[in-house]
């Protein structure tokens, strides 16, 4: 079982990134899959989560109107369009599944995580 998130980077306030999110070892087609964002000493912050039954994401208030979560089972991966970036969403991203769940916000939800990509942006 792996998820390996891909795309992150340093870009400047105003600017957009998309990060990726390659599942692999199960189907991962039911599972509902989110990211969720750390700072070095702060807990795990959700950002988004999508279901796998029917499609419907949930975002976190900090978020809403600017990113976007999707995914593409045929290629196993989940998507993350960021626009609008603030030097607050500088964050490790992660990639996470969840096995029994249908869309979900807390990290104890979820039963396999990546290791994180970095986010950076500038002021």
């Amino acid at each position: 079982v792996q998820l390996v998130e891909s795309g992150g980077g340093v870009v400047q306030a105003g600017g957009s990134l998309r990060l990726s999110c390659a599942t692999s070892g199960r189907t991962w087609d039911t599972y509902a899959l989110g990211w969720f964002r750390q700072a070095p000493g702060k807990e795990r912050e959700f950002v988004a989560s999508i279901s796998g039954s029917d499609g419907r994401d949930l975002y976190a208030d900090s978020v809403k109107g600017r990113f976007t979560i999707s995914r593409d089972n045929a290629k196993s991966t989940v998507y993350l369009q960021m626009n609008s970036l603030k030097p607050e969403d500088s964050d490790v991203y992660f990639c996470a599944g969840a096995r029994d769940l249908q869309i979900g916000s807390l990290p104890d939800e979820y039963d396999f995580w990546g290791r994180g990509t970095q986010v950076s942006v500038s002021s």
